[in-house]
């Protein structure tokens, strides 16, 4: 019996691999994927399209609930790019991901917000 090169990923099935491991080392201290389930920030199951402040069980710092943003994926860019940037008093304490770690896990939360 021989051994071949491992069968290649599917890029889609990576980028959602990649995502996971994303959200595992950077998110999942501080928020669930589970609807209802909060930690010390919110759910994050269903957030890609939603209204900022819209979980109506979370308690949110007041910058937030009055932005008026949907998190897009653009919006979940720059937000995950420089949280204070974007919202100046937000009480999330998280200093930004790589461009290259953004991408993949916003794929990965949409993913997951649709099962």
């Amino acid at each position: 019996m021989t051994l071949g090169p491992a069968p290649a990923i599917p890029a889609d099935e990576a980028v959602l691999a990649k995502g996971e491991r994303v959200f595992r080392n950077q998110c999942r201290g501080c928020h669930s994927l589970t609807p209802g389930t909060h930690i010390a920030g919110p759910s994050l199951h269903g957030v890609v399209g939603r209204n900022a402040g819209a979980v109506a069980d979370f308690e949110y710092s007041r910058v937030l609930q009055e932005s008026q943003l949907a998190w897009t994926p653009e919006v979940l860019d720059r937000f995950l790019a420089d949280p204070g940037a974007l919202l100046p008093g937000t009480r999330m304490v998280f200093w930004g991901l790589p461009e290259d770690a953004r991408r993949p896990l916003i794929d990965y939360l949409r993913h997951v917000g649709q099962q």
